[in-house]
């Protein structure tokens, strides 16, 4: 059996001159970071949403629920991996995962290769990661926030 989620992740961006924008696991030192309980890794989210929708495992505010302080500040590299773990002990193993993340600012080409690698470690499976640009139109082209959608596949024996 194969099944397919869909995953998706936005975070606006934030004031706070001391928050640190991370994206994919890779650290933007200089970049507006983006307002979230964790560390608001958009891709992360993303990918783990696509995940758990696949498996038919509810969504992240069920598992990492904006009110557990257990999860403030959180690396979402973490709870990428703790939704790999939940998805495999429910009997799936992960195809894939493709994450397509739109944001007019940073570049995301000269870092993707390193984004890939942390979330397919922490994914326990290919992840792969593109960037695209929303051409300055609405609340993403004027850099008011980040967003992320992703595909995940999951093949296994599992009865519906």
């Amino acid at each position: 059996m194969i099944r397919v989620g869909q995953g998706f992740d936005v975070h606006r961006h934030s004031d706070d001159p001391d928050r640190v924008l991370v994206l994919g696991g890779c650290r933007f030192d200089g970049e507006r970071g983006l307002v979230g309980h964790s560390d608001a890794d958009v891709p992360a989210h993303a990918a783990a949403d696509a995940l758990l929708g696949a498996a038919g495992l509810g969504d992240l505010g069920q598992h990492f629920p904006d009110t557990d302080l257990a999860w403030r500040d959180a690396d979402s590299l973490k709870i990428l991996s703790r939704v790999a773990d939940l998805v495999r002990q429910a009997g799936w193993t992960i195809g894939n995962v493709d994450v397509k993340v739109v944001c007019e600012r940073p570049k995301l080409a000269p870092r993707k290769d390193e984004m890939e690698r942390n979330l397919s470690t922490a994914a326990g499976a290919p992840v792969t990661v593109s960037g695209r640009r929303a051409e300055g139109l609405g609340a993403l082209g004027r850099q008011e926030g980040i967003v992320a959608f992703a595909v995940a596949v999951l093949v296994g024996t599992v009865a519906t």
